[in-house]
C-alpha cells in the first residue's frame, strides 16, 4: 500500500457536489483520494490532481476524465491555466507526508531507520535536511525547532548542533539523534517527532505553500465551490481554520459599522472532523488527522 487515504468517504462526500464538475486533489500520493472522486463524477466531470513527489506518478491512473499534474501544489492557479481551467468546483488538500514517504527509509523523514539527512518531498530540490543542520546559523536553527517543532529548549538543541558540526559533519539521521541520546527513554519518541516535523516544514516550506495553496484555492473556487482539508498538526490547522473563517492568516479583518466581517467561507459543520476508532486503528497515522471544509461565499 502506497498511502492509505485518510477520512476517505467524509472527504470526498463533502468535496463533491456536482457530478459534472470540475476537481482538484492537490495531493495525489497514492491516487486513493482521486480514486474515490473519479468514482463519484460523471462522463462530464473533470479531475486534476497535484504531486510534486515522483514517485507519486507510478500510480496515475488511467482515465480520460483525469489528468495528474507533476507540481507543488503552489502553482495551483497556474498550472490549471496551462490546461484552461479557471474556476473549479472543488479542491481537496490531504497535507503531510504519505507512508510511502515515511516507509522509504532513503529519504529521511522517518525517526524509526538510520538514512542521509533528506526529507525533500520533491527530490529535484536543492535544500535538503544536511544542509539545514549543517549550514544553517545557531539562531535560523532555534527558530525552526521553536516555531516549527513547538519545542521549548529550541535554544539549547541549536546550540548542540552548531557546537558538534565544528568538529564533524551531521549526515544522517543517525548522526542527529545520537546528540540528544540523553533523553530520557519516556520522552525520546515525542522529542524526535517535534524535531524531525521542525526540520521537514522547513526544508519543504511546507506553511508557506500552504498558505499560497489557500488563497489561490479561494481564487479559482466557483461561488459554493469547496475546499475540503485534511491537517495533521496543529500550525497547518491554525492556518486552515483562520483562512476558512476571514481569509486572512494574521490580523483581523474589517469590520462594518455593525461590527459584521465579510466572510470567505460557511464551515460545513463548526467543528473539525476526526477519524474514529476503526480508522485509526487500521491506519495508525489518521490518529493526528483533522479534516475542515468551508463552502466560497
Amino acid at each position: 500500500m502506497y498511502h492509505n487515504p485518510v477520512l476517505l468517504k467524509q472527504s470526498v462526500d463533502d468535496l463533491v457536489t456536482n457530478p459534472d464538475g470540475t476537481y482538484v486533489d492537490c495531493t495525489f500520493g497514492g491516487g486513493g483520494h482521486s480514486k474515490e472522486i473519479l468514482s463519484r463524477l460523471s462522463d462530464k466531470g473533470k479531475l486534476f490532481s497535484f504531486d510534486q513527489d515522483l514517485d507519486a506518478l507510478k500510480n496515475t491512473i488511467e482515465d480520460p476524465r483525469f489528468t495528474l499534474i507533476n507540481q507543488n501544489f503552489r502553482f495551483l492557479e497556474n498550472s490549471l491555466l496551462m490546461y484552461g481551467v479557471s474556476q473549479v468546483d472543488g479542491i481537496l488538500a490531504d497535507l503531510g507526508v504519505s507512508s510511502h514517504q515515511f516507509d522509504e527509509a532513503e529519504r529521511g523523514f522517518s525517526t524509526r531507520s538510520n538514512a542521509p539527512l533528506d526529507m525533500r518531498m520533491n527530490v529535484m530540490q536543492s535544500l535538503d535536511a544536511k544542509r539545514v543542520i549543517n549550514d544553517y546559523d545557531e539562531e535560523q536553527l532555534a527558530d525552526i525547532f521553536y516555531y516549527y517543532g513547538e519545542l521549548r529548549e529550541a535554544r539549547k538543541l541549536a546550540r548542540d548542533i552548531v557546537h558538534h558540526r565544528k568538529t564533524k559533519s551531521i549526515d544522517t539521521t543517525e548522526d542527529l539523534k545520537k546528540l540528544f541520546s540523553y533523553l530520557p527513554p519516556n520522552k525520546v519518541n515525542k522529542f524526535y517527532a517535534q524535531l524531525f516535523q521542525a526540520i521537514r516544514i522547513e526544508v519543504n516550506q511546507e506553511l508557506e505553500v500552504l498558505k499560497e495553496m489557500l488563497v489561490q484555492a479561494y481564487n479559482i473556487l466557483k461561488p459554493e465551490g469547496r475546499l475540503v482539508v485534511i491537517s495533521y498538526h496543529s500550525l497547518e490547522d491554525r492556518l486552515v481554520k483562520r483562512f476558512l473563517k476571514n481569509g486572512m492568516f494574521e490580523g483581523e479583518p474589517e469590520r462594518d459599522i455593525y461590527g459584521n466581517y465579510k466572510k470567505a467561507f460557511e464551515l460545513v459543520k463548526s467543528k473539525a472532523i476526526i477519524p474514529d476508532d476503526k480508522e485509526i486503528e487500521e491506519n495508525s497515522r489518521a490518529r493526528s488527522a483533522k479534516m475542515r471544509t468551508g463552502i466560497k461565499v
